[in-house]
């Protein structure tokens, strides 16, 4: 096989283009390991580099893909067996390095885990960035004191992958979550993955001026930042915690110290790509057995890469529900 298939985006004179092509070998970074891709999955942070955000790839041609697994063809180091099957999480795929929307990926030894058990290759990529970030976020939580019994949990963002995970997994712990969402048509699927009630992201997202507002969470994940993160600390519950991973609206905060020292809450920050080897084992292996969501296959869709231009520009639209899928064997 001298070339593979690969979903490329270009430059030329600041404009951007996507498109399907087939590349040489010779274009992929000279890593050890080469690994034969057979599913991949769309994260904001893909749409970026798909449509030229500097702040994530700095050069061009470039195929994003923050997300991959599949199976190990060849090893320089002697680490990985030809046709283990693996997953790649974060690092720089995706962002700097050739990403998994393509058929083949080429990455440092260390970057790949084993594919852990009860999953299949297709079951990760439905998990991916999106799950792992949800994992983190809910270990944050729960390592910080949140228990059941205390109240409901707010999660923000509710139709995006780590949004939709988070909810869907608390509820299955016993949570009462509340979903908001800036989609009323999606009110029923998220009240089925779960939610006890949903709410329009404006009763959390309007700017408020008051340094405190009403005690009402015993926990949130926020996904989005700005005037909503804002407003999730001044109405903690006192000493409850809200797991901050998004910034879509905003990545300012303009508040008081008053909520910290007098509730005593914690904002804890979440960080998924930059994170140790051990704690993505960890947190994949809980994805793939007691944190599994019941609802998987009702969370996602499947796209070929051909489908890829479409599902980005409802993305960066703020029209994208489910997460996507991205199957190399589909046209």
């Amino acid at each position: 096989m001298a070339t593979f298939k690969a979903f490329l985006v270009t430059e030329d004179d600041g404009q951007f283009r996507q498109d399907v092509v087939q590349r040489s070998f010779d274009a992929l970074p000279d890593n050890d390991v080469l690994i034969k891709v057979s599913y991949s999955s769309l994260n904001y942070k893909d749409a970026l580099s798909a449509s030229g955000h500097k702040g994530v790839t700095r050069e061009y041609p470039h195929t994003p893909g923050i997300d991959a697994a599949g199976v190990v063809v060849s090893d320089r180091t002697g680490r990985w067996q030809p046709g283990t099957e693996v997953v790649v999480i974060g690092y720089d795929l995706g962002m700097n390095t050739s990403g998994g929307f393509a058929e083949f990926i080429s990455v440092p030894a260390d970057w790949p885990i084993q594919l852990p058990d009860n999953i299949s290759l297709e079951e990760s990529m439905m998990l991916g960035t999106a799950g792992i970030t949800a994992a983190y976020c809910l270990e944050k939580l729960l390592d910080n004191g949140l228990v059941a019994d205390n109240g409901e949990v707010l999660v923000t963002g509710a139709t995006g992958g780590v949004g939709a995970f988070a909810l869907t997994i608390l509820a299955q712990m016993g949570f009462s979550v509340v979903a908001s969402s800036g989609k009323p048509e999606a009110s029923e699927w998220l009240l089925e993955l779960g939610a006890s009630r949903v709410i329009d992201r404006n009763e959390i997202g309007t700017q408020s001026s008051r340094p405190m507002l009403k005690s009402e969470w015993a926990g949130a994940v926020d996904t989005v930042g700005g005037h909503t993160l804002e407003n999730i600390v001044k109405s903690l519950k006192f000493g409850a915690s809200v797991a901050a991973c998004g910034n879509v609206t905003g990545a300012d905060l303009q508040m008081t110290v008053f909520p910290y020292i007098l509730r005593g809450v914690n904002l804890l920050g979440v960080a998924s790509a930059d994170a140790s080897r051990d704690d993505r084992i960890r947190a994949f292996g809980k994805l793939a057995s007691m944190w599994k969501p019941a609802r998987l296959r009702n969370m996602v869709q499947h796209v070929g890469l051909r489908g890829l231009s479409e599902q980005i520009r409802q993305m960066l639209a703020g029209q994208h529900q489910k997460r996507v899928v991205v199957d190399l064997a589909k046209e």
